[in-house]
């Protein structure tokens, strides 16, 4: 299950890369001491422009750890679809991080590769599903559809003509589960009913600033695309 943790999930390298980023000039240095004690600090620091930038510079040589680079870079591009909320941004870069990963595409509950569904089964599914497993199935058809949507639009795009879901399809599809696990107990148990609620309410703002996050600054290969369960 994802959750929005993406900030405490920050490594020893990640923090010291912030230092060495931000010593450059002296009106932007922040001490190790700072971002380690003060929340506020960090959350703020954590929006200094220069740390996209070294990032997107030195993307090969960089020892930082998943959960920093995405949630950098989904922070970058939701607070420049004015999207403010840093929980929204945490959850999101997990997600990232998440179906970075060819495993993490899989649905709830299988346990190999053999076990990969469409998403047109995990819909079927839900009909027969527990009221745990109907929370889970839904919450990864939202983030799923928001995964694909946002970071593989064009390949959405090229395969809707053959016949496969489009983007407005996916869309509809996520906004409905989001709003659906927002009001179960287990989304308030995980304090995620909000991040549910405002994916909801902008699936499309976020899908929009997705996609200008793999257009203008991730590339991801072929082979991912491939492996996605359209």
């Amino acid at each position: 299950m994802i959750q929005a943790n993406c900030r405490a999930r920050f490594t020893a390298a990640d923090f010291q890369f912030i230092v060495r980023t931000l010593a450059r000039s002296p009106n932007d240095q922040v001490s190790l001491v700072d971002l380690l004690s003060d929340v506020e600090t960090r959350d703020a620091v954590l929006d200094h422009p220069r740390l996209v930038e070294a990032i997107l510079s030195h993307a090969g040589h960089l020892s930082i750890s998943s959960s920093f680079y995405f949630y950098v870079l989904a922070r970058h591009v939701l607070q420049r679809a004015d999207i403010t909320d840093r929980k929204l941004s945490d959850y999101v870069g997990s997600l990232l991080e998440t179906f970075s990963r060819a495993s993490g595409l899989r649905p709830p509950h299988t346990e190999d590769d053999c076990g990969r569904q469409y998403l047109s089964d995990i819909l079927i599914a839900l009909t027969r599903a527990t009221a745990e497993q109907s929370f889970l199935l839904r919450a990864h058809v939202g983030n799923y559809s928001l995964f694909v949507s946002g970071i593989f639009h064009e390949n959405a795009q090229h395969r809707s003509r053959r016949g496969a879901p489009d983007l407005e399809f996916y869309e509809k599809i996520g906004r409905t589960n989001f709003q659906l696990v927002a009001s179960h107990s287990t989304a308030r148990r995980c304090e995620l009913n909000d991040v549910y609620e405002e994916l909801a309410d902008r699936f499309h703002e976020v899908r929009l600033a997705l996609n200008r996050l793999s257009d203008e600054l991730l590339n991801l290969d072929d082979d991912h695309s491939a492996s996605l369960l359209l």
